[in-house]
């Protein structure tokens, strides 16, 4: 009795370490998604800040001064 109350005690030791390491892992995971989506969001808005900038430039069509038709 006593080899298997020591032997199930080792069990829920080592499932109480797995679980700490996969919570941890998980925060890790999260503060990468976190960063991630930060970046995302710089180069989206980068994006359409060069986007914007190619549209007013668009109606712009004549040739350059230095083609001297």
């Amino acid at each position: 009795m006593e080899e298997r109350i020591e032997r199930l005690e080792n069990i829920v030791s080592l499932q109480d370490r797995t679980m700490e390491k996969l919570s941890d892992t998980i925060f890790e995971q999260q503060q990468q998604i976190t960063m991630l989506e930060k970046a995302m969001e710089r180069l989206a808005g980068k994006l359409r800040e060069m986007d914007a900038a190619l549209d007013q430039g668009a109606g712009n069509d004549a040739p350059p001064p230095h083609y001297g038709r």
